[in-house]
């Protein structure tokens, strides 16, 4: 299932049409995952469509990924030819964070898919200066803002930039069509802000990581620019602590070694190189980086309006703008996000093996081919380096190669090597792509589960100090049959309630019932003891459920009198008055390793 999270949601779309159409946990439409929903849309529908389950929630992401390498391959074909587009879209597809999250259901896959979409239409626009290519490029835009916000538009000043360049029209015509391409993406975007504001709060879920369940609320903190600058310890404040910020559970640590998912804890240039986000996306970003200067000078006096250098500059641009802002923000950082910047880095590799190709004959497209030979071959030598005891030859056979490649192509004017020109750059490539390429096929290898998925074999070293703590602050750990048919015999709006959506949502799965998420996904506002109290006085919640937190905890539940009890609570749920008002009113017992209070008793 993937990250049960967003499988939950998925199967209360396949289910009820309003939690579809806003992303909903649960089918009771108490509360919405802490994203937009356009992801929730192609995942739900396809539940609607086949019935849910793993296949027809993770077949669309796969699905996603061939289309995002058509884009690339069409985008680069049209400008580079058509070898050029194979090269680009086998690099997207090899990337070890394409093979991971392209099989997995967070909303990233959607987002890049209309990230790319926008390149696509983008790079279309700057052939005739078509302001319908434009705009379309700006209603992809839109929508990948439907599917995780700000970072869905981290590529639009590089695509805008790239047609106020190059774009073969008057500069005031340019302009226009930039604003009409803004138009689109508003208005493809505006009508579900629209609708989240026009429609009645009473009948639509509380927005999940807002203050004041507004999306616009959401949109600009939690997964906006505190985001970004660091502030988002969670959604809203739990009325049982107002002043209380969401933590991570107690007992958890960020996993080290660079393989726990959540990225390398350097700030700045070297972020993307190292640990986690390292082994996920920076295999051929060296060469990729290369490649973009390397183009820049070869078309260097060629007019504004020339193809190449323009669709150079898209991705380009797009690698620049969203790396620097991965490499600096100050909030947690999943490595997985680095897929953004993936169909730049293979937009690169694809037009600057071209370029350098078609210039061969003249020193600097020798010497660039063998430098991007080079810089992939080296990167991915120093990357299996770190993981050395994972096939260890792999890295000298793919160092050696490329040095020899290389070498072979910087000295291809030579005549006794100039007929093996081509076969010494097809060799440097194959050899470039050779560690992206091998992790990738390790990756697929692996199951990922969780809010944090990491790429590549198993390793011996891999530090595990808070999994358990993870697995409850993500909804797993073991499971328990005998809640699961005490859940599917009740009848009420929700079978029961439990702190926190991820937990939430697995026990939605595994009962096949709605379950109330108490304080969302952080420690959102929702709901109050007073709104839970009406809940629990209409009918509408049977059980409130606690369950083991992990290693170490001894399952007492909200009733147990050990002060430190409380703040635990806080911290993996936030509503510590809901637990305490239900500890004082209602018997407990014991199903499995969770403890069950009877909202439909009194003591």
């Amino acid at each position: 299932m993937g990250n049960q999270f967003y499988a939950g949601a998925t199967q209360a779309g396949a289910k009820d049409w309003k939690a579809l159409l806003f992303g909903s946990l649960d089918t009771g439409n108490f509360i919405t995952v802490d994203k937009p929903p356009v992801s929730q849309w192609v995942m739900g529908l396809s539940g609607q469509l086949f019935g849910f389950s793993s296949a027809s929630m993770l077949v669309p992401q796969a699905l996603m990924a061939v289309a995002a390498v058509a884009l690339l391959y069409g985008a680069v074909a049209r400008v580079s030819g058509r070898g050029a587009g194979l090269l680009a879209g086998s690099a997207l597809a090899l990337l070890p964070v394409a093979a991971m999250m392209f099989r997995f259901n967070n909303p990233d896959a959607v987002m890049v898919l209309l990230m790319m979409a926008g390149a696509y239409c983008t790079i279309r626009s700057l052939q005739r200066a078509s302001a319908m290519w434009i705009a379309l490029a700006g209603v992809a835009l839109g929508f990948a803002f439907l599917a995780k916000m700000l970072e869905g538009l981290m590529v639009l000043p590089a695509l805008g930039l790239a047609y106020l360049i190059v774009a073969p029209t008057s500069l005031p015509k340019r302009l226009l069509h930039l604003v009409g391409a803004l138009g689109a993406l508003l208005v493809s975007s505006g009508w579900y802000v629209l609708l989240t504001i026009m429609w009645p709060e009473s009948s639509r879920p509380f927005m999940a990581g807002s203050t004041d369940n507004t999306f616009m609320n959401l949109v600009l903190g939690y997964n906006g620019f505190a985001r970004i600058l660091g502030r988002n310890h969670g959604g809203g404040r739990g009325p049982g602590n107002p002043q209380q910020p969401f933590e991570m559970p107690a007992g958890f640590e960020l996993p080290r070694g660079g393989h726990g998912g959540f990225g390398a804890e350097s700030h700045g240039l070297t972020r993307l190189f190292g640990g986690e986000i390292g082994f996920e996306i920076s295999w051929l970003l060296p060469a990729a980086l290369l490649a973009f200067v390397l183009v820049l000078v070869a078309r260097g006096r060629r007019p504004r309006t020339d193809l190449v250098r323009g669709a150079a500059l898209v991705f380009g641009l797009w690698l620049i703008v969203d790396g620097l802002v991965f490499s600096y923000m100050n909030g947690n950082i999943h490595a997985y996000y680095t897929l953004a910047i993936g169909p730049a880095i293979a937009g690169l590799i694809g037009i600057g093996v071209h370029e350098m190709w078609t210039i061969r004959d003249r020193a600097l497209g020798r010497f660039g081919s063998a430098a991007i030979i080079l810089a992939a071959g080296v990167w991915g030598f120093v990357l299996l380096h770190r993981n050395a005891d994972w096939f260890p030859w792999l890295r000298w056979v793919i160092l050696a190669v490329a040095v020899v490649a290389a070498l072979g192509v910087a000295l291809s004017s030579l005549k006794a090597l100039r007929r093996f020109t081509s076969t010494l750059v097809i060799v440097g490539v194959i050899a470039g792509f050779g560690g992206s390429s091998a992790y990738a096929v390790a990756t697929l290898g692996q199951p990922h589960t969780g809010g944090s998925p990491s790429v590549g074999p198993v390793r011996k070293d891999d530090d595990n100090r808070g999994n358990t703590a993870m697995a409850a602050m993500f909804g797993g750990g073991p499971a328990n049959p005998e809640l699961d048919a005490l859940l599917s015999a009740t009848h009420t709006t929700w079978s029961a309630a439990i702190d926190r959506s991820s937990p939430a949502a697995g026990l939605e799965l595994s009962s096949n019932t709605a379950v109330m998420a108490i304080g969302g996904f952080s420690n959102d506002p929702t709901p109050t003891l007073d709104q839970f109290k009406a809940y629990v006085s209409n009918r509408q919640v049977t059980y409130y459920i606690v369950q083991s937190r992990g290693q170490g905890d001894d399952e007492r539940g909200p009733q147990a009198e050990d002060p430190d009890e409380s703040a635990a609570r806080q911290r993996t749920g936030g509503h510590a008055d809901i637990a305490d008002w239900v500890a004082a009113n209602f018997p407990t017992s014991k199903v499995g390793s969770a403890t069950v209070y009877d909202l439909t008793k009194t003591k």
